[in-house]
């Protein structure tokens, strides 16, 4: 008789999902977490007045009641919906670059063509066109890759076997010439971390798609009243949860899941395991590297450790009227070229493309009245920061935090005065919080090889199940989606054993 059914381990996204979902199912299930509060990226901090949204900026996939997404029939199966509150934003982003553009897209497919036209009227006819072709071949590409369609075939699906892995500047060429127009359309590059030209077609389809149809959310109280309710759910159905306690070893039995050594020392014995923590330090470390067979390490043996970020939590001493903010979301671009950013991700320069979002645009309330509080988010890689030498660590950190500022003054000039908390983070932050290599919000690079429609995942230990950022791919939605289907993955392998 086993100690737990499931043992699942990290309490990310991914993994609040499956422990909930396996605790709904009947499974005894344990829940390890090394900090002291769930939810990883999906999380909260306080300083002086202001509690800071960590990582959520907008979620996809919810929908509303009457066109629900993916994401709200998950939460909905799961009975947190009614105990969590969902704004949707109206528009999608304000993207500027100073002094050469300033567009805004509304969150309507209609709305975002007409704002492009009347912006880049030389290409009217084709913006159109290439709108048309995202929603087309996103409907083939639910029939063939999620619906798993029997009979799927190019003469059936032609746009999904055309495109599906092409990338996506190469479509971008096709339809546009004004690089700026490319930027626009594509800015939600960011939000996978690689540029459209080692982006498969299928990623930004799918974002443009999931944003505009399903519009993008913010959480009333931050993505930690996500997260409480996820535990809530999981703790009612009789989860058990310890935090301030990490999983140190994984122990197999015959190739399969046998037990969980914590950090505490404590041996449990399980035969499932849902992982919610990397990929690399799953099986380098927990597994070891003598018991992980050899094809997962030629699974990942082309993988690179994907960006993290430049952050700063910055709380204001006004509202956002006053600071000339009026979209919850806006990329500030220093100049059209992504290829360009995506380069200067690996040094600590200059940056060349932020985002800023001001919470309090959609929701009033977080922030105390008359303040709003705002995250700049710059992706970068670890790399150039690890390899700052401790004694100028804090120096460069600040320094390249006025740059940000800099390039936030540029659109809303007098930023810097009404500053009245900040704190500033590097990727070696997230690496300590998150315990992620590289601080990587969204896994490894999610390169058009890595995909999974090249790559699906494989389970290769009999009883160990993934989930979050470097099972599928990075964002909110795809990581708690993600941990669903764990979860229903180890449901099936637990009554397959017999418990």
């Amino acid at each position: 008789m086993s100690d737990f059914d499931a043992i699942v381990i990290g309490a990310g996204n991914g993994g609040l999902t499956a422990a909930a979902t396996l605790a709904k199912g009947g499974a005894k299930t344990l829940l390890l977490e090394r900090h002291n509060v769930p939810g990883g990226c999906a999380t909260s901090f306080c300083r002086g007045r202001f509690e800071f949204e960590v990582a959520l900026h907008q979620l996809s996939g919810m929908g509303d009641e009457k066109f629900p997404g993916p994401l709200r029939s998950v939460l909905h199966g799961l009975d947190v919906l009614d105990r969590v509150e969902f704004i949707p934003m109206k528009n999608l982003y304000r993207l500027v670059i100073p002094g050469r553009l300033d567009i805004m897209l509304p969150a309507d497919r209609n709305g975002t063509v007409e704002a492009l036209q009347k912006r880049f009227p030389a290409e009217s006819a084709k913006i159109r066109e290439f709108y048309d072709l995202v929603y087309a071949f996103f409907n083939q590409l639910i029939s063939v890759f999620y619906l798993r369609d029997p009979e799927a075939s190019r003469e059936k699906y032609p746009l999904y076997f055309k495109y599906a892995l092409a990338s996506s500047q190469e479509i971008l060429d096709e339809y546009f010439t004004d690089p700026l127009l490319k930027l626009t359309v594509a800015a939600y590059w960011g939000y996978m971390g690689v540029p459209p030209r080692f982006l498969t077609f299928s990623d930004l389809a799918a974002l443009i798609f999931a944003y505009i149809e399903f519009k993008p959310y913010h959480i009333r109280n931050g993505s930690q009243a996500l997260s409480n309710a996820l535990i809530e759910t999981f703790m009612n159905n009789g989860g058990e949860v310890r935090f301030n306690c990490g999983a140190a070893k994984i122990g197999l039995r015959d190739g399969a899941v046998a037990e969980v050594v914590t950090d505490r020392g404590e041996r449990l014995t399980t035969g499932c395991v849902v992982s919610n923590i990397s990929t690399p330090v799953m099986y380098n470390e927990l597994i070891g590297i003598e018991s992980t067979p050899k094809e997962k390490y030629e699974e990942m043996r082309g993988s690179t450790i994907g960006p993290s970020s430049f952050t700063l939590y910055i709380g204001m001493d006004c509202t956002p009227a006053e600071l000339g903010i009026g979209e919850t979301t806006n990329f500030i671009a220093a100049h059209e070229d992504m290829d360009r950013a995506f380069t200067q991700m690996r040094d600590i320069d200059e940056p060349a493309m932020i985002l800023v979002s001001c919470y309090n645009v959609s929701d009033p309330g977080a922030s105390p009245d008359g303040t709003c509080q705002i995250a700049v988010v710059d992706l970068q890689y670890a790399e150039p920061w690890l390899a700052v030498p401790p004694s100028l660590y804090a120096s460069e950190k600040y320094r390249y935090a006025s740059k940000v500022l800099d390039l936030v003054e540029r659109v809303f000039p007098g930023f810097r005065k009404h500053i009245e908390e900040i704190e500033v983070a590097t990727p070696l932050t997230h690496i300590r919080y998150l315990g992620h290599p590289g601080g990587a919000f969204y896994g490894f690079d999610q390169y058009a090889k890595d995909s999974r429609l090249v790559n699906p995942p494989v389970q290769s230990i009999a009883g160990l199940f993934h989930a979050g950022s470097w099972a599928a791919e990075g964002g909110f939605q795809p990581s708690l989606t993600s941990g669903s289907s764990a979860g229903r993955a180890a449901l099936k392998h637990i009554g397959k054993r017999g418990r």
